[in-house]
């Protein structure tokens, strides 16, 4: 069985690679990083997502301490998603790479 390795030992390209994998996480927090959204806003904004991967990814992102997740004592409950101080270091990636699919669409 293989040991786990502490994230301070690892790549830090693997580190980020591993936080940001996947189908979903990246469009996620492009729509988060715009400001608060709620569950079924950013359900309707993806598209395609299933309601249990979209709650899985939140909750990895909030494991991981880019995405906070605020629950309103109302009813019905509201809960909206906002980046963390943390999570909202990524806004230069997200822009960047957006900046980088503008330019790629513009010279095919």
């Amino acid at each position: 069985m293989a040991k786990t390795m502490a994230i301070t030992d690892q790549c830090p390209m693997e580190v980020g690679l591993n936080i940001l994998s996947g189908k979903w996480k990246l469009r996620i927090l492009w729509h988060v990083s715009k400001g608060p959204v709620r569950f079924n806003e950013l359900q309707r904004l993806l598209g395609a997502i299933t309601t249990k991967t979209l709650t899985s990814q939140l909750r990895e992102l909030e494991e991981q301490g880019i995405v906070r997740r605020t629950v309103y004592p109302e009813t019905p409950p509201k809960v909206e998603y906002t980046l963390t101080e943390l999570g909202e270091t990524i806004q230069p990636v997200l822009k960047a790479l957006c900046d980088w699919g503008t330019n790629y669409q513009k010279a095919l």
